[in-house]
């Protein structure tokens, strides 16, 4: 691959893919278009009437589970002899009413007007359980935000925070239904923030203490540890180390893992079957807290309940071994795999003065001249993929179809392999299986493109950068369609 313009640096590395005719309104001043996303610390930020907050979904999906458990217990005592049958599965549950909700559950079948005559209505579909309903919407509001955004960059940001700080939706309904809300709650707000509050907003959140299992954690020493079978799990103190903060290089042992561990033993979430109001937000629990004073990474921090992981948050937040580690992950995903280590360096320095300002350190990769001057080695991730094949067509986000596509490719929303998240890296999906399934994907897309000729739609995502034998391919194509499948098949709408 050789060295992108200016205006395909701008929407391809540091952004998702142009739309129909944005490369031409961003030829003039590249640059400035993606510095001037970085203007509205807002601007990332999603909310919709038909969305939940992580507490209420955690309230409504248990409240949901003890109907469905008093559904079995009935059929089960009633017993074969009354014909009762324990149910299969979750049974759906009404979904409650929000204002301004414009998705109800889903139902699937043509409306009575739509059927031929004198046939009988198809049976409507049962609604989608709760958990499935609120995960399908989180779903549809992100997708439409990738598709239609005018801040690219910004989506980009959230991508990248949400998988470094993964979670994943298989650990069960608890995660299901607050994986999104985790991502609009403790991601968006602050990905022009500071590092330092992203990081205590993430490490707080039930998705993460439910994933990385720090609800079950109990001080050896605590009222309730002494009095318990329950122990002290390591599993949030290791990742926060390892992945969040400082790096497997980082510096720490292994007794600080177990340090911070027992600090953070009492962060929770209230229970969502004991406190209709307050169930499912995070909360303090003393009796599960280890006491005394813990040392952490070389620092003491003295008993002071929720306060004294905040506090270790906050220093590991702005360790140079922090900044370190983090300034290689941005410039890693964004430049190359193997990024200058100019721009490494020059990015935990930026980190380290601003106190893990994120938009000053983003300001300075966007700003970078190695930035603007890679070759386009990097793969495009599967989301990303997907993602701009629906913007370079213009059509509105499709849920069901960037599902399917998504789970061919190996990268279900939401739903990573473990918690270092899904690779960044090209050779994760560059396996000989991967590429052919996008090939499959881009004849799939291409069939959405409407009338769009295929030289037009080139033009509209290359201008005229797009090398001699891929126009050649696309005017030498069959049918508009295999042109339009050729171009998405393309080496260069595959790397950014």
């Amino acid at each position: 691959m050789g060295q992108p313009t200016d205006p395909l640096v701008a929407a391809n590395r540091f952004g998702l893919g142009p739309r129909p005719g944005e490369l031409a309104r961003i030829a003039a001043d590249p640059r400035g278009h993606v510095e001037a996303q970085l203007a509205d610390p807002t601007a990332a930020r999603l909310t919709a009437p038909d969305l939940m907050a992580s507490d209420r979904a955690m309230r409504e999906a248990r409240a949901a589970e003890r109907v469905r458990q008093a559904e079995r217990a009935r059929a089960a005592e009633a017993g074969p002899a009354a014909g009762g049958k324990t149910p299969p599965g979750p049974a759906a549950t009404p979904v409650p009413a929000m204002a301004g909700n414009p998705m109800p559950a889903m139902a699937a079948g043509p409306a009575p007007a739509m059927m031929a005559p004198g046939k009988p209505p198809a049976a409507a579909k049962p609604p989608l359980p709760i958990e499935a309903e609120i995960f399908r919407r989180e779903q549809i509001a992100r997708l439409a935000r990738f598709c239609e955004t005018e801040t690219p960059l910004l989506e980009r940001l959230v991508l990248f925070w949400s998988n470094h700080f993964a979670v994943s939706e298989t650990k069960g309904n608890p995660v299901r239904v607050t994986v999104g809300a985790m991502e609009r709650e403790a991601i968006r707000p602050h990905v022009l923030g500071r590092f330092a509050d992203m990081l205590k907003a993430v490490e707080t959140h039930p998705a993460m203490l439910v994933y990385l299992d720090n609800n079950q954690s109990i001080g050896p020493q605590s009222l309730n540890g002494r009095n318990s079978k329950r122990g002290l799990n390591e599993n949030l103190a290791r990742e926060i180390m390892e992945l969040h903060t400082l790096g497997v290089a980082g510096g720490y042992a292994q007794t600080d893992v177990t340090a911070l561990a027992r600090v953070l033993t009492g962060w929770t979430f209230a229970n969502p079957d004991e406190d209709d109001f307050h169930g499912g937000r995070f909360t303090f629990a003393p009796g599960r807290h280890e006491p005394g004073t813990h040392q952490v990474v070389g620092r003491s921090y003295p008993e002071n309940g929720h306060a004294q992981g905040l506090a270790v948050l906050d220093d590991l937040a702005r360790h140079p071994a922090t900044a370190r580690h983090l300034a290689f992950k941005l410039a890693r995903h964004f430049v190359d795999d193997q990024p200058p280590a100019e721009l490494v360096d020059r990015l935990a320095r930026v980190w380290r003065d601003s106190d893990g300002d994120l938009a000053a350190v983003t300001r300075a990769l966007v700003t970078a001249p190695e930035a603007w001057r890679a070759e386009a080695r990097k793969l495009r991730a599967p989301i990303e993929f997907v993602v701009a094949m629906q913007r370079a067509i213009g059509r509105p986000a499709d849920v069901g179809a960037a599902n399917g596509a998504l789970a061919a490719l190996g990268q279900p929303t939401w739903a990573p392999p473990g918690p270092d998240g899904w690779s960044d890296e090209a050779a994760a999906w560059a396996s000989p299986a991967g590429l052919s399934t996008r090939l499959d994907l881009a004849v799939q897309f291409a069939r959405h493109a409407g009338d769009r000729e295929p030289a037009s739609l080139a033009a509209d995502l290359w201008g005229e950068a797009l090398p001699e034998a891929t126009r050649v391919a696309i005017r030498r194509a069959e049918s508009r369609q295999q042109g339009i499948a050729l171009l998405f098949a393309s080496p260069e709408f595959q790397r950014r």
